[in-house]
């Protein structure tokens, strides 16, 4: 992807500096359309950032910079519609609920490279990541005594968005960065290498994180879960296991949300303006998500006493076909939303011991997790090994409902597992007409064909 040179605005002073910019520019260019300036130099921009290079060069400014990183970061997950709503779109978490042909393509398996929605996701991800390479650089610069957890976060952000990135986009990643202040373009490179730059980056993080404060350990914490979660993409369950061992089951890493800024958008999309809706058991493979009366995933139709309840009234998608189910685990605007926590460190120790050979341990692991959750029964042997993964899978998939996992976990049944992708992916009759399509990842946006290292950017291969 092209990197971008502009911040965002962290705080009320910095985005009216951003708005006072944007006034400004707009009086010059009417100024010199006035003078009959020709359409050649009224395009041509002295000064494309929103905030100057030079205006962060202090410590101040570098602070300024990772609160933006964190912003963007939120935008990248749950503040806007991101990997974590479209990955669930082309899994089974979600259907379309609306006429959005970019949105029912993802849906239906069959994925144009001009897909503006994934164009999108694309765009912020890289955003939130570049912004967080440039908070690591001007901490070390302008502020050498900042915490150690502070540019640990930086790289937490930029493992989190590369990982995040390879689970969900085809092999063929690119990821181009700034070196004072000049873009240095990217070349495609595999999923495996993606992972493998994800994890150097955990590793350069965790080792800064050396207090003791609530932040080292919120920090810490998710490094470690995020460490875990990369080796286990790169099928090496026993060390994931060893990173995760000492996160506690109460650790949680949130996007926060607010009722007058950065809205849940997983709330937005789904109880507000009703375009998603949770999947039942779709496309013959699908989890039983909208039906399976499970707490960790709570649903109420639209319409009934429950949803009434939390404000949704409609009976209807947006294409106003029945039902509308809502993840009612989210009911506000302002819910947060985990993008990783203790739960999921129990999920990978499972998998390890599964993988292992040790059934009775990987059964214990999950029913102690299941433990901390009211209603929920403890599981009993599956019998089999191909039974025992199923379980595993289903158990990641109710832990991690709508929160960016399913599609890597997918891919990795198919990749690491064996399984035909016929009977992991939504098949047969899709639920507008036609077929479901064959695609398990989504392709590298065309607009990387700007830039001039990416080699016409089109995928490396698009397997599992």
């Amino acid at each position: 992807m092209r990197a971008y040179t502009t911040f965002i605005p962290a705080g009320a002073r910095l985005q009216a500096a951003a708005r006072r910019t944007a006034g400004a520019a707009g009086l010059a260019a009417l100024s010199l359309i006035a003078s009959c300036t020709t359409a050649t130099e009224v395009l041509e921009v002295k000064d494309p950032d929103i905030v100057n290079p030079t205006d962060v060069q202090s410590v101040a400014g570098a602070n300024a910079v990772r609160l933006g990183a964190l912003a963007r970061l939120n935008a990248a997950t749950s503040g806007d519609e991101s990997l974590l709503l479209l990955g669930g779109l082309l899994t089974d978490e979600w259907i379309n609920g609306d006429s959005f042909i970019a949105r029912q393509e993802i849906d239906q398996r069959t994925i144009t490279r001009e897909n503006t929605f994934l164009t999108a996701a694309n765009r912020v991800l890289h955003r939130a990541r570049l912004s967080a390479e440039q908070a690591v650089e001007l901490l070390k610069t302008y502020n050498a005594t900042a915490p150690g957890w502070q540019p640990a976060e930086m790289y937490f952000v930029q493992a989190y968005t590369i990982n995040l990135m390879a689970e969900h986009y085809c092999s063929g990643l690119i990821f181009s960065s700034i070196v004072n202040g000049v873009e240095q373009y990217g070349s495609p490179i595999t999923t495996t290498a993606a992972f493998d730059k994800a994890l150097a980056l955990v590793d350069q993080g965790l080792v800064l994180v050396t207090g003791t404060t609530a932040d080292d350990t919120r920090v810490r914490n998710a490094l470690r879960v995020l460490r875990g979660r990369i080796l286990v993409n790169l099928n090496r369950q026993a060390e994931a296991a060893t990173a995760v061992a000492a996160v506690p089951n109460s650790f949680t890493y949130n996007m926060l949300h607010a009722a007058t800024a950065t809205s849940n958008q997983i709330w937005n999309f789904n109880s507000l303006s009703r375009r998603y809706s949770v999947s039942v058991s779709e496309g013959v493979n699908g989890m039983n998500f909208g039906s399976a009366n499970d707490p960790r995933v709570p649903v109420c139709q639209g319409g009934d006493a429950a949803c009434r309840a939390i404000g949704v009234t409609l009976a209807t998608r947006d294409d106003l076909l029945r039902p509308i189910i809502i993840a009612s685990a989210w009911p506000l605007r302002e819910s947060p939303v985990a993008i990783t926590n203790g739960i999921e460190a129990r999920m990978i120790e499972a998998e390890a011991q599964l993988k292992a050979g040790n059934a009775a341990a990987a059964l214990a692991t999950l029913n102690a997790a299941r433990a901390t959750v009211t209603g929920l029964a403890p599981l009993t042997d599956a019998g089999t090994p191909a039974a025992r993964l199923d379980q595993l899978f289903r158990e990641r998939a109710f832990w991690f409902f709508g929160r960016g996992y399913r599609t890597g976990d997918m891919r990795r049944l198919i990749r690491q597992y064996g399984r035909a992708q016929a009977n992991v992916f939504p098949t047969g009759g899709w639920h507008k007409g036609g077929n479901y399509g064959t695609d398990v990842n989504f392709p590298v946006p065309q607009a990387e064909q700007n830039n001039p290292s990416a080699g016409g950017a089109s995928c490396i291969d698009r397997n599992a």
